[in-house]
């Protein structure tokens, strides 16, 4: 039986390490064979929610704000936005239903993250531009290490991590806590950058401006290291997931608007399924996606390696401006639209296998080829593989690999 690992988006690692199991279905086919003269045969599909991202539904937000970053933590979707009076969070238990909450300031809010049982976001305007909250309802402002324009926010390592696009020092600032927050002393690269992730003992940091330097790492969030990015392209977001970093950007050419490195360092660029400005990018359950702010009902592409990446059709044409994972759904927040500011794909807490087409078998001497035909589920769900077992008999298995096939 698998046990399923979900990650969070835009960014947000925190959700990493959560486990879900997936509901098995079982069947019994009874097959002629010349194993003891009737074979009995279970096959139990192993079910993967990789290709969820494919199909999106608008939901109504709780509000027409910009909503500019949404995240998932402790059974709850938060969204927080750049625009609203004294409603600029919301709230979701499902991504379906949302509920205004009162941020604790007016401010513009950019990034929303989750980690160590809070929920903190951080301001590119505004007297104090952190707010804090164990609950996703109620908010208590916290004062930045600089009233500069902070981007993105992330968690990892016992730290959390945000990054601002102000090319004047302080550009990065960390907090064990949420609450008190320091500036390091050596100062990163004087770029504008964007976003924030942790993933494999690192945090990766991607910008839209700079000359051959739009990348920088860190082991502790203190003590960064510039990398060369695949292209000069205004990087807008970066997650982790499978053993890969990936970014994405909103300029460049089809060619290189996403590129991916294995650690951190080494940055390959990659085709994107279109050319459209992508704005965030997110890993969960198996696969990327990322959403963009422009493009003709293509404003969602997924990818199962973070190197090919396929178009998928957004629920609206909207300026898709951030998307996470949680518990079986992902779920994407815009700037824009009327009432239908966060579209949703997938199944909440539920991975579903998909019901196959009904297995055969054919004799042989001593054994039996069974043969299972691809099936499919709600929400996009496939199989991954097939284990076939004898009834009665259970140390003679076979496995089919993939969604269909034959195994002996």
């Amino acid at each position: 039986m698998h046990t399923w690992t979900q990650a969070s988006s835009d960014l947000h690692p925190q959700t990493r390490g959560q486990r879900l199991h997936a509901n098995r279905l079982r069947w019994l086919l009874i097959a002629c064979a010349s194993l003891i003269g009737a074979l009995g045969v279970l096959v139990m599909p192993a079910t993967s929610l990789g290709q969820t991202g494919t199909t999106w539904t608008s939901q109504t937000s709780a509000a027409d704000n910009e909503w500019r970053s949404v995240t998932y933590g402790n059974g709850l979707f938060v969204a927080v936005a750049n625009t609203g009076t004294g409603n600029r969070v919301m709230t979701s238990p499902d991504g379906i239903t949302w509920t205004i909450r009162t941020s604790a300031a007016d401010n513009g809010w950019n990034s929303v993250t989750y980690g160590n049982g809070l929920f903190v976001a951080v301001a590119w305007n505004g007297d104090n531009r952190v707010m804090t909250s164990t609950n996703g309802i109620n908010w208590t402002i916290r004062t930045a290490a600089a009233n500069n324009s902070w981007t993105s926010v992330t968690y990892g390592g016992g730290l959390f991590v945000a990054v601002s696009y102000n090319p004047s020092g302080n550009l990065v600032m960390t907090s064990p806590n949420g609450t008190n927050w320091t500036a390091p002393e050596i100062a990163p690269p004087a770029n504008d950058w964007a976003s924030v992730t942790y993933g494999g003992g690192l945090f990766v940091a991607v910008a839209y401006s700079g000359i051959g330097n739009r990348v920088m790492t860190s082991t502790n969030g203190i003590n960064w290291t510039s990398q060369t990015s695949a292209a000069d392209n205004q990087w807008r977001s970066v997650t982790y997931g499978g053993g890969l970093f990936v970014a994405v950007a909103a300029s460049g050419t089809i060619n290189n608007k996403v590129m991916t490195s294995p650690d951190g360092s080494t940055w390959t660029s990659r085709t994107s399924a279109a050319d459209n400005q992508w704005r965030t990018v997110t890993y969960g359950n198996g696969q990327f996606v990322a959403v963009a702010s422009d493009g003709a009902s293509n404003r969602v592409m997924t990818s199962p390696d973070g190197i090919t990446w396929t178009s998928r059709t957004s629920a609206a044409d909207n300026g898709w401006r951030s998307v996470t994972y949680g518990n079986g759904l992902f779920v994407a927040v815009a700037v824009d639209g009327t009432n239908n500011r966060v579209m949703t794909s997938g199944t909440l807490g539920v991975l579903i296998p998909p019901t196959p087409a009904t297995p055969t078998a054919t004799a042989g001497n001593a054994e039996a080829t069974i043969t299972v035909a691809q099936g499919s589920g709600p929400g996009g769900t496939t199989t991954d593989s097939s284990t076939v077992t004898a009834v009665g008999d259970n140390t003679k298995t076979c496995t089919v690999t993939g969604a269909a096939g034959s195994c002996t």
